[in-house]
């Protein structure tokens, strides 16, 4: 039986100013879907009567409306894939919320809809009414828990292991094709180009040797792969994390020292593909009622705008236009533990490149 694949969806290239050295090409390449580390990510499941999408049915030129809830037992496989990620003792911690307005990961189960997930802080472009991951069959069957490990390797900046450069994999192209366009996956080309053969930039590697093993890659079966000889059999990876997937995670989030403090707000961004007029809203949950900063930093021209939000509705409370000045927008309010706020950033027009950070302190 052909294997179900992980299929991303294609993002745009990002724009860096002309002229950067290779070496800062190179470090903003690899790292600009990386969290930073300390961060807390917030996951949740879709779970209302009304979180679905339409789908085509393949093969009929129908569609139908698919639910994205998922069963009790497939939720705990993702809750304990999670708690193995973070296990490793990574610098990232893994909180479930209710609220998908407050998730920067949420989770949907759409049968049909194929297994993906958005890569590393490409979640914060999804709307807040929309999945960053899905599963698009049940993770409770043998073998599959590997699914719910991949998916999260995604959703920490983790790509493709046999789309690396350094596997040397050379593929039967057309035998490729063929596999994929056929039961479970129904793949046109340019998706099984873009998943499967397509060689990743070396900036963008997991790490500098491939790794057969890693959870990041696939089972393939044989007569796909024409070298090297010995992956002409096909590719069996174990589907657990390997010692490179480890070695990957904690040089990325290396583990704090000490314990930090609470934090307020992580730090948020959006990519200045934004554009002008655009808009985005990051939410404050205050530690302690005090006076904060709230600021947003970055290559734009920039207003921050404060609410607080009552009874589901936004309370204007104070707002900052930089004027035309890019690189900061901040101003200062006093916030009340145990109510909700947020920042509304709006970029009227970019300059250069690079990311507009969101900060409260």
């Amino acid at each position: 039986m052909t294997p179900r694949y992980c299929s991303l969806t294609r993002q745009p290239a990002p724009a860096f100013a002309p002229g950067l050295a290779a070496e800062r090409l190179g470090a903003l390449t690899a790292g600009r879907r990386m969290w930073v580390n300390g961060t807390v990510l917030h996951y949740c499941f879709f779970r209302g009567d009304t979180d679905g999408s339409v789908i085509p049915v393949p093969g009929t030129g129908r569609t139908r409306w698919v639910s994205w809830s998922g069963t009790r037992p497939q939720q705990d496989v993702v809750r304990e894939c999670f708690a193995e990620w973070q296990g490793l003792g990574i610098g990232l911690t893994f909180t479930e919320v209710r609220d998908h307005s407050e998730a920067e990961l949420r989770i949907g189960f759409q049968p049909g809809g194929g297994s993906w997930s958005a890569v590393g802080k490409e979640a914060l472009l999804a709307g807040l009414h929309d999945r960053t991951m899905n599963f698009g069959w049940d993770l409770t069957e043998s073998g599959e828990r590997g699914t719910a490990l991949h998916q999260i390797g995604h959703a920490l900046g983790m790509l493709h292991e046999h789309q690396s450069p350094c596997a040397g994999l050379h593929w039967d192209d057309e035998a490729v094709y063929a596999e994929l366009a056929g039961p479970p996956n129904h793949w046109s080309r340019e998706r099984t180009h873009h998943n499967i053969l397509r060689k990743l930039d070396a900036n963008e590697v997991n790490g500098p040797v491939w790794d057969a093993d890693s959870i990041m890659g696939y089972a393939f079966a044989p007569g796909l792969i024409l070298e090297p000889e010995q992956f002409r059999g096909g590719v069996h990876p174990p589907g657990t994390l390997s010692a490179a997937d480890k070695e990957f995670a904690l040089g990325w989030y290396p583990p704090a020292e000490r314990p930090s403090p609470p934090t307020l707000v992580p730090f948020r961004s959006v990519p200045l593909g934004l554009g002008a007029g655009e808009q985005a809203d990051f939410p404050i949950d205050p530690v302690e009622t005090r006076d904060y900063t709230v600021g947003t930093f970055g290559d734009g021209d920039l207003v921050v705008v404060l609410f607080e939000e009552r009874g589901g509705e936004p309370r204007y409370l104070a707002g900052h236009d930089d004027g035309g000045t890019p690189h900061n927008a901040s101003l200062s309010v006093r916030l009340v533990k145990g109510r909700r706020y947020f920042v509304r950033i709006r970029l009227y027009s970019a300059r250069g490149s690079g990311e507009t950070a969101v900060m409260c302190w």
